[in-house]
């Protein structure tokens, strides 16, 4: 729902919901993916992940709004020979995941820049009730630090390409810092802020958690003198 503030912007109204609210929602999802992995075994195998809020109990919804429960995955293929280029690989799971979509729920399906998106629309309403973003991603290492690139479209050539993330990537291990040192619920707080005040239809949850992460981890990790400084970008798009 968005409403008016005193400096006249506009806000969602995202809430937490439990855990058990979403666990229905989330083995659908891991339900869908098995069926898709079996489609697409004559191609390629892959494995995949929740991440992101999905992954941290932070699921939202905006109950009085337009947008339900939202989840996060990352499909990691396997073709060590390289037999299929970014884009084959992109459509051959994109269209596996559109074949499978509808014994879900699921009623639409969206190619953005950097994630495959699904949506179950109730259409009396015109309302998501729920939705997920598939990102396909490749993790390897350079120079002995853990990397992870992923497939993204390229508007300038018009094509799809492997593209390499920041080395901020993975906030793992930053949350589990901010966890055991007491921002928890200080990180639950900025995340839910900064979501709410999103406008960008291209900036998804996992980018958003991800900026709310490296952003409290630059701050309170220099503060505690710790010498291993993290990473910080003001946008992160993951």
């Amino acid at each position: 729902m968005y409403y008016a503030t005193r400096v006249g912007f506009f806000r969602h109204d995202f809430q937490y919901v439990t855990k058990k609210e979403a666990a229905p929602f989330k083995k659908e999802i891991i339900e869908l993916l098995c069926l898709v992995q079996d489609e697409v075994r004559k191609y390629f195998t892959f494995r995949f992940d929740a991440v992101g809020s999905s992954s941290r109990n932070m699921i939202t919804c905006e109950r009085n709004g337009n947008i339900g429960f939202d989840f996060d995955f990352n499909i990691e293929p396997n073709d060590p020979e390289g037999n299929y280029n970014p884009c084959e690989i992109r459509t051959i799971i994109f269209n596996a995941i559109d074949r499978n979509m509808r014994t879900f729920g699921y009623t639409k399906i969206e190619n953005s820049t950097s994630v495959i998106t699904i949506k179950a629309v109730d259409h009396w309403s015109s309302k998501i009730k729920y939705s997920c973003d598939f990102a396909i991603v490749h993790h390897y290492n350079e120079n002995g630090k853990k990397m992870q690139e992923y497939i993204k479209f390229d508007k300038y050539f018009n094509r799809y390409k492997w593209e390499k993330r920041g080395e901020d990537f993975d906030i793992a291990e930053k949350i589990n810092w901010l966890k055991k040192h007491g921002y928890w619920n200080e990180l639950r707080d900025s995340y839910i802020d900064m979501k709410n005040k999103n406008h960008d239809p291209d900036k998804h949850s996992r980018s958003i958690l991800a900026e709310s992460v490296n952003d409290m981890y630059q701050k309170y990790h220099n503060d505690k003198g710790d010498s291993k400084a993290g990473y910080y970008f003001a946008t992160v798009r993951l």
